[in-house]
C-alpha cells in the first residue's frame, strides 16, 4: 500500500480515526470522542436525530484503551464527584465548521470560573457582539464540547436558567453541583 500524499506532494500521515466511548454519568450517558490525545466532541444523552450519532460510540468494555482515554475518564469522574473544578483536557475545534463569532463565544464561555455564571448578554458583549445574545444561545446549543466548554454556566437575566444542549434539568444539576462544591478560593474569581 502506498503512503498518502498531500496536495503539496509530500508524504502525509493518514487521518487518525476518532475513538468514541459511551460512559455513564449523573446527568445521563455521555459520548466522549477523542482523536489522538485531544477531545473533539462530547455528547450528552442524545435524543432524536442525535441518537444516530450516538450509535458510533462504544461501551468502555469494547473500546481500545489508552493513557489519554483513562486520564479523560478519570477527570470526568472527578468533576461529577465535585472533586475537580476544571477538566483541563486538550480539545480541538478544528474539525467543526464554526464561525468566527461561534469561536469567540466558546472562548469566552470557557473563561467562566467554576461555580459562577454569566448571562447570554455578557458573553455576547465579551465576544464583541453586544446585541447578539440570541445568537449566543444558538451557538451554545450547538456546543461540540459541553461540560468541557461550560455552556451550562451561561444563564438568562430572568429567573430561569435558560436553554441547555441536554435540557434544563441537566443544566440546573450541573450549576448546583458547582455551587455546592465551591471553595473559599472560588469566591475570589
Amino acid at each position: 500500500m502506498s503512503e498518502p500524499i498531500s496536495a503539496a506532494g509530500s508524504i502525509s500521515e493518514p487521518p487518525v480515526e476518532p475513538t468514541r466511548i459511551r460512559i455513564p454519568s449523573p446527568i445521563g450517558t455521555l459520548g466522549i470522542e477523542l482523536t489522538g490525545e485531544v477531545l473533539t466532541r462530547v455528547v450528552i444523552a442524545p435524543k432524536g436525530r442525535d441518537r444516530r450519532q450516538f450509535r458510533d460510540f462504544v461501551t468502555l468494555k469494547r473500546s481500545e484503551r489508552s493513557d489519554f482515554l483513562d486520564e479523560a475518564l478519570g477527570r470526568f469522574s472527578e468533576y461529577f464527584a465535585g472533586a475537580r473544578r476544571s477538566l483541563d483536557l486538550d480539545y480541538d475545534l478544528g474539525a467543526t465548521e464554526l464561525s468566527s463569532l461561534a469561536r469567540r463565544v466558546l472562548r469566552q464561555t470557557s473563561k467562566i470560573p467554576y461555580g459562577r455564571t454569566r448571562t447570554y448578554g455578557h458573553i455576547a458583549e465579551a465576544a464583541g457582539k453586544p446585541d447578539a445574545y440570541r445568537q449566543v444561545l444558538s451557538i451554545l446549543l450547538d456546543n461540540p464540547l459541553p461540560i468541557v466548554i461550560p455552556c451550562h454556566r451561561v444563564v438568562t437575566t430572568k429567573a430561569g436558567p435558560g436553554s441547555y444542549i441536554a435540557g434544563e434539568k441537566k443544566k440546573i444539576w450541573l450549576v448546583r453541583l458547582e455551587e455546592r462544591t465551591r471553595t473559599l478560593e472560588d469566591f475570589d474569581s
